[in-house]
């Protein structure tokens, strides 16, 4: 199966799940307050849906099943999904009904407190739902990692961090007096964020001051790495009827040298790499270009016995054909097993360190950078992986329960956390807000979240294009 197919089925299925539990939450504390719940559906249906209980053929076909009170449904724009509550202002817009007597069975008609769980309903869910998936994927799959301490070639570093005091080799160990326990994404967000990180040089621990303004986006996005481990540049495997199987090189080999510039670790190759490439789809002069093409490279052999040199040509898609060595060959990761019980915590742990990084790097969405890496659903399925893997899956899911939580929560009109402010303020002064106040705020939240999406989308698009 076509590896955009399954991104795009794995982000369907979990978009679906998402949105449906936290419509649920909603829908829950609606019933449980006997407040009527129009209509309950998955994505929006401007115009027309794809299903309905309401369609003539399913009442025909299932009439024990008709409910008088809600209709469900799943509509055709895949943006979300959304419940109708009798007696408030919603993306529905529905302002007739506001103008007609007040029922004991509308939103309107509830005490402050009842709306204000009603409201908070779906975030609650997701919230929740985030820290069930971890606990059991604890549960289920334990936690495997390579432990930052055990990591004895050390780390490769940029001329930005060499600047700040690290050097190639270093083992990183603590950050602000907290030990690392494993290597992953989120050390850039702690070497970021730290006063001072501890590192093993020479067999001795040495602690670098960090700078107020260390930015981990810029971090992350430079070139060569800020920070990698060091893994040498050895071949796993060589890919048969490819450049690199036919200059003669095969799995074990090391590479010493690419046109004469030297290559000690992948990070390395890398780099040669990804500055010839940048000059091919520059725009190169067809000298250049035929020139860049051919690569001349020196590499010994598994045993070090013997140094040879081969000339490779790329070929169109510019790949050489060879798998590279990981961290795994050189380190044994470390597995966690969670029996049921201990997986609670484990996994409620996990979440909320989770989702305080996520909110912690929201600081960055208001920088040039951070705008330009909003995206929309090409970048949310893009995190999905090219095959079908549960664990994955269930990671990503959890994470992506998180984001729509707290983003749901923010004090933005048409949010549920601008109807939550609006309640809070009501109960702090005792009186609602007008109708049309309400109005007015769900028409300004709205027009935002239009224009974050559509920033969204333009981002999504730029980087198809680029």
């Amino acid at each position: 199966m076509d590896a955009t197919l399954i991104k795009a089925l794995q982000l369907v299925l979990s978009l679906s799940i998402l949105v449906v539990l936290h419509e649920g939450g909603h829908f829950f504390f609606s019933k449980l307050f006997r407040v009527r719940v129009e209509k309950f559906f998955l994505f929006f249906d401007p115009y027309f849906h794809l299903f309905s209980t309401k369609d003539k053929w399913f009442t025909r076909l299932f009439p024990k099943c008709k409910d008088k009170e809600t209709e469900y449904g799943i509509g055709w724009l895949p943006f979300g999904g959304y419940v109708k509550i009798a007696g408030m202002i919603d993306e529905s817009m529905d302002t007739e009904q506001m103008k007609q007597p007040m029922q004991k069975w509308e939103f309107r008609a509830k005490p402050a407190w009842q709306r204000l769980l009603i409201m908070i309903g779906g975030v609650l869910v997701n919230f929740l739902l985030a820290l069930f998936i971890y606990t059991m994927i604890l549960f289920y799959w334990g936690e495997q990692y390579i432990p930052a301490k055990d990591m004895t070639m050390g780390f490769q570093f940029s001329e930005q961090a060499e600047q700040l005091g690290f050097r190639d080799g270093d083992i990183l160990l603590a950050v602000d007096g907290k030990n690392l326990k494993k290597w992953d994404a989120s050390v850039y967000r702690s070497v970021s964020e730290s006063r001072e990180v501890t590192v093993l040089r020479d067999g001795k621990e040495v602690i670098l001051d960090m700078p107020k303004d260390l930015n981990m986006l810029e971090m992350l996005k430079s070139n060569p790495p800020f920070m990698v481990p060091f893994v040498p540049a050895v071949i796993d495997s060589v890919l048969p009827a490819t450049p690199v199987y036919e200059a003669g090189i095969r799995g074990g080999d090391r590479i010493m040298f690419i046109d004469d510039e030297s290559v000690v670790t992948w990070n390395d190759f890398d780099e040669i790499m990804r500055v010839r490439m940048e000059t091919l789809a520059n725009g190169a002069s067809h000298e250049d270009s035929v020139r860049l093409r051919y690569l001349t490279v020196v590499y010994s052999s598994e045993d070090g016995a013997t140094v040879d040199t081969a000339v490779i040509q790329l070929g169109t898609d510019y790949k050489l054909g060879l798998l590279k060595q990981s961290l795994l060959s050189y380190y044994k990761p470390v597995k966690e097993e969670y029996g049921f019980w201990s997986s609670i915590p484990a996994g409620v742990s996990h979440g909320i360190d989770v989702l305080s990084g996520y909110v912690s790097d929201l600081k960055y969405l208001f920088t040039s950078d951070g705008a330009k890496s909003v995206g929309g659903f090409i970048t949310i399925g893009s995190i999905f992986p090219a095959t079908w893997d549960w664990l994955t899956f269930w990671e990503t899911t959890a994470f992506l329960s998180l984001m729509l939580a707290f983003m749901n929560i923010l004090p933005i009109p048409a949010l549920d956390g601008g109807h939550v402010l609006f309640l809070i303020a009501e109960i702090i002064l005792r009186r609602p807000p007008s109708d049309k106040f309400l109005e007015r705020a769900q028409v300004v939240g709205m027009a935002l979240i239009m224009g974050l999406m559509v920033l969204a989308c333009y981002n999504d698009i730029m980087r198809f294009i680029l």
